[in-house]
């Protein structure tokens, strides 16, 4: 009897060693697991959204996870085109990308609400902020074939033209660089809207293929456009552009649970401190130097006449409204936005 008692106790310790061994096993497994992502985007190489951005997150993933998370980076079209990145994330030509919901135009109808005008944004942390609170609130299905990392935005955007927009006159027939719903604010204001990705907007302004470009003031320095344009039109009511930072859905849910914490804790902390905010950096910057270095001339509008602009700009929003009802869209974003960009556009003061 003692002895089949102390075979038992024999046995018992050794099947708990060998659970032991085996949870260590998996531990170690979980912890070594290492994974190399490649991200695609068209900013050049030079670019804060490559020097700031990219890098400054990878590098962040890489300390937190002890170098088991690698990113490569294809910046300035190498692997996908401006247009053909989200596409590209869900297809698995890339596993991240970074580009524009804009420079598809008619994919993301829920997220245009972000994009059109009459919304005031004090600066693009606001703006960003909006943007990442209200689509996590929202969750459209538009953005649900990929795994959405991050959003961010540029905030305010002006009129960059070769000849002066002083009043909504001087716009007139004039044709201006514009991407998303900026096309149709242009041409409610009396502009023509040529649509184009940013890589390909300085050599159209030089060539006098458009006389104009509405974006944010970063572009200025950035994408050297002050090299090629001579006046500023401060027009601060016109203009925002969403930026996505997604993950290939395949990729993301075959990442282990602890990586996936890991990665959402990370990018969430990265998102707050440094890429929300990273359009303000820039714009101030371009603006001196464009300013300083290429002599460019910034016209704010006169109070009455940024009124004549708004008025102008007024119908799209009702358009956009029965838009989603025309596509069986339930979702209200406008008032999620205004109400959201209340309570950001207060922290931001």
């Amino acid at each position: 009897m003692k002895r089949n008692v102390r075979l038992i106790g024999l046995f018992l310790t050794a099947a708990i060693f060998a659970m032991s061994l085996m949870a260590l096993s998996g531990c170690e497994a979980a912890g070594s697991e290492q994974v190399e992502l490649t991200l695609a985007h068209f900013f050049s190489a030079a670019h804060p959204a490559e020097t700031v951005l990219v890098e400054g997150w990878a590098e962040a993933l890489s300390e937190a996870t002890n170098g088991r998370v690698s990113i490569e980076s294809y910046p300035g079209g190498t692997l996908l085109d401006a247009a053909d990145i989200y596409n590209g994330v869900v297809t698995g030509v890339a596993d991240i990308g970074l580009s524009c919901f804009a420079y598809t135009p008619g994919r993301f109808p829920v997220l245009e609400a972000f994009e059109l005008p009459g919304i005031t944004y004090l600066n693009s942390q606001s703006a960003s902020m909006v943007a990442w609170e209200g689509i996590q609130t929202l969750n459209p299905p538009e953005v649900q074939d990929t795994h959405l990392l991050m959003v961010l935005a540029t905030g305010p955007g002006d009129i960059f033209s070769r000849s002066p927009i002083r009043s909504l006159e001087d716009l007139q027939g004039m044709e201006i660089r514009a991407t998303g719903i900026s096309t149709d604010t242009l041409t409610a204001l009396g502009g023509v809207p040529v649509g184009m990705p940013q890589p390909e907007t300085y050599d159209s302004l030089q060539r006098g293929v458009v006389q104009g470009n509405l974006s944010p003031i970063e572009v200025l320095q950035g994408w050297n456009h002050a090299e090629v344009t001579s006046y500023i039109t401060m027009t601060p009511f016109l203009y925002n552009t969403l930026f996505f930072v997604t993950m290939n859905l395949d990729v993301w849910n075959g990442l282990s649970e602890e990586l996936q914490q890991t990665i959402t804790e990370v990018t969430e902390q990265f998102h707050k401190e440094t890429a929300a905010s990273l359009w303000d950096m820039q714009n101030e910057s371009a603006l001196i130097y464009a300013v300083e270095e290429h002599g460019l001339e910034v016209i704010d509008l006169p109070e009455d006449e940024a009124a004549r602009w708004i008025e102008k700009v007024q119908p799209i929003q009702d358009d956009y409204n029965q838009k989603l009802a025309d596509l069986g869209i339930d979702e209200d974003p406008l008032t999620l936005i205004h109400e959201l960009a209340d309570k950001y556009n207060a922290m931001a003061d």
